[in-house]
C-alpha cells in the first residue's frame, strides 16, 4: 500500500513565509531594526537633507521594521499555539504516529485482572463440591475461602472488564455461587451466619443474572428474597437506605416484573428528607424512617441511582421523579471545595442491626463501608443526572463535581486495586466490592469522556 508523504501547504510544515519571520525573530527584534538602520544609513545619498535628515529617515525605518518582526514572531507564536487553521471541507485525519497514546485506564484494568487472577481462591468443599472465586478481601491472608459477597463481586467485574484469558471463567463463578447457596435457600454474608439476608440474596441474584443465568432459574430465590423483605420480617433492612436500594437494584436485574419493586421504589422515595442547608431540596440519610440521620451525599447517591434505574425499568410518576431530581440537584449544591477533596466525598461506615432470630435478645451487626466517592460519579452519570442538570444549566456545576469524584475516585487506586484505610493507622484492607466500586465508575466516566475524531 502507497503512502502518500506530500503535504499541501495549508496543512503541512512552515510556509517561507513563516521561515523567514521565525529566522528573523531568531535574530532578535533590536537586530533587526539595527541592521536596517545600518543598511539605510549607509545608502541613502546626502543630497537628502544631509546627515540629519539620513538619522531620521533610518532611525524611523529601523524602529518600524523591530516592531513589524515583533509583532509578526508573536502572530506566529500565537497561531502555533492554537494549532493550524484548517478549511472546514478538508480536514486530514491524524496518521497512527500522530496520535496521542492510549491512557492509564487500559493499564488499570489490566493490572486488576491480573492481580484478581492471581488472588482467586480455589477450594474443594466435601459438601458443596469446588469452590473458585474470592473471599471478602484481596488482602487476606491463607487460606482463602470464597464466600458469597466476594465472588458476587468478582463476578462483575469479570462482566465489566471482559475475561480476556482462561485464567478465570465466568462459569466457574457462577456454579460457585449456586454451590454457596444455604441449606435454605438464599445468601448471607460470612459475618450474618446460616441465615439468607435480603441485601445479599439481591447483590449475588442481580450478578447471576446479569451472567446469563435465566429468570426462570432464578425465580425461586427472588421469591424467597421477597417474602423475607418485609417491614414485619426484617424492619432493620426495609429502614435501611443501603438495605432497599441494594435489593431495589439487585432485583432490578435479576426479576424486572417482580410486584414488589414499585412498593420498594416508594419506600425509597418517600424517606426522603429535605435539607434546610441546601435550598430545602430533598435528600437522604442513612434511614428511611425517623429518625433519619442528617443529610448524606452517599445515601442519596445510592437513592438516585436506584430510582433512576427503577425509572428506566418500571417508569415513574410526577412525585417520584420531583424527589429523584432534587436528590439530584442537592448532590450538585455542595459549595465544598475543591471537589475532589469535598465533604461530600468522605468515605462512611454505618451498621446494620437486626435481632437474631435464635435468640431476639441479642442482634446481628453487619458492618458496612461505603466508597462514596464512586457512588457520587454513578449518581452523576446517570442519563436523569445529565436531564436535570441540563434542564437547569447547571451542566458546568455537574461536570465539576462529576470531574471532582471521578479524580477521587482514580486517587484512591494502585495498579487497579483500592484499599481501605483504617483510622486507626491498621492494615490497609482491599475489599472485592471496593475494587468494583472503583473499576465500574472509571469505566462508566471514560466511555461517557470518549469523542471520536472528527
Amino acid at each position: 500500500m502507497r503512502t502518500d508523504r506530500t503535504t499541501p501547504p495549508e496543512h503541512g510544515g512552515p510556509s517561507e513565509t513563516a521561515r523567514f519571520v521565525g529566522w528573523l525573530g531568531s535574530l532578535g527584534c533590536a537586530a533587526a531594526g539595527y541592521g536596517v538602520f545600518q543598511f539605510l544609513f549607509g545608502v541613502l545619498p546626502d543630497s537628502l537633507g544631509g546627515q540629519p535628515a539620513r538619522y531620521l529617515v533610518a532611525g524611523v525605518s529601523g524602529i518600524g521594521t523591530g516592531v513589524a518582526a515583533w509583532l509578526a514572531a508573536a502572530l506566529v507564536r500565537a497561531r502555533a499555539a492554537t494549532g493550524p487553521s484548517r478549511p472546514l471541507a478538508r480536514v486530514r485525519v491524524p496518521s497512527a504516529a500522530e496520535r496521542p497514546a492510549p491512557g492509564p485506564l487500559p493499564e488499570v484494568f489490566a493490572s486488576a485482572y491480573g492481580t484478581l487472577a492471581e488472588k482467586v481462591a480455589v477450594a474443594d468443599d466435601p459438601v458443596r463440591g469446588r469452590l473458585t472465586g474470592w473471599s471478602h478481601s484481596l488482602s487476606e491472608s491463607a487460606p482463602l475461602r470464597p464466600t458469597s459477597v466476594g465472588t458476587a463481586y468478582g463476578l462483575h467485574i469479570m462482566l465489566d472488564l471482559g475475561v480476556p484469558d482462561g485464567r478465570l471463567r465466568t462459569g466457574d463463578l457462577v456454579d460457585t455461587l449456586w454451590r454457596l447457596r444455604l441449606s435454605e435457600g438464599g445468601w448471607s454474608a460470612r459475618s450474618q451466619g446460616a441465615e439468607a439476608r435480603p441485601e445479599v440474596t439481591a447483590l449475588v441474584l442481580g450478578a447471576l443474572a446479569r451472567a446469563g443465568v435465566s429468570g426462570e432459574r432464578l425465580a425461586e430465590e427472588v421469591d424467597r428474597c421477597t417474602d423475607a423483605f418485609t417491614h414485619a420480617r426484617d424492619r432493620a433492612g426495609r429502614e435501611s437506605t443501603h438495605v432497599v436500594t441494594t435489593v431495589l437494584r439487585g432485583l432490578l436485574r435479576a426479576a424486572p416484573e417482580a410486584a414488589v419493586l414499585p412498593l420498594l421504589r416508594e419506600v425509597l422515595a418517600d424517606g426522603a428528607i429535605g435539607d434546610a442547608r441546601r435550598e430545602h431540596l430533598r435528600c437522604w440519610g442513612y434511614r428511611l424512617d425517623a429518625p433519619y440521620g442528617l443529610p448524606s451525599a452517599l445515601h442519596t447517591a445510592q437513592a438516585v441511582v436506584a430510582l433512576d434505574r427503577a425509572a428506566r425499568v418500571l417508569g415513574e410518576d410526577e412525585a417520584v421523579r420531583a424527589t429523584r431530581e432534587d436528590g439530584v440537584r442537592w448532590l450538585l449544591t455542595c459549595t465544598d471545595a475543591p471537589h475532589h477533596r469535598c465533604q461530600d466525598l468522605r468515605n462512611l461506615r454505618e451498621e446494620v442491626r437486626r435481632p437474631r432470630t435464635d435468640d431476639p435478645s441479642r442482634h446481628e451487626v453487619l458492618n458496612v463501608r461505603h466508597f462514596t466517592a464512586s457512588w457520587v460519579v454513578r449518581a452523576l452519570m446517570t442519563p436523569g443526572a445529565r436531564e436535570v442538570a441540563a434542564q437547569d444549566g447547571l451542566q458546568e456545576a455537574w461536570r465539576e463535581r462529576l470531574d471532582g469524584a471521578a479524580a477521587a475516585v482514580w486517587a484512591g487506586q494502585t495498579d487497579g486495586i483500592w484499599s481501605w484505610g483504617l483510622p486507626d493507622g491498621g492494615e490497609l484492607r482491599q475489599p472485592m466490592w471496593m475494587t468494583y466500586q472503583g473499576l465500574s465508575a472509571l469505566r462508566a466516566h471514560a466511555v461517557w469522556m470518549y469523542q471520536p475524531e472528527q
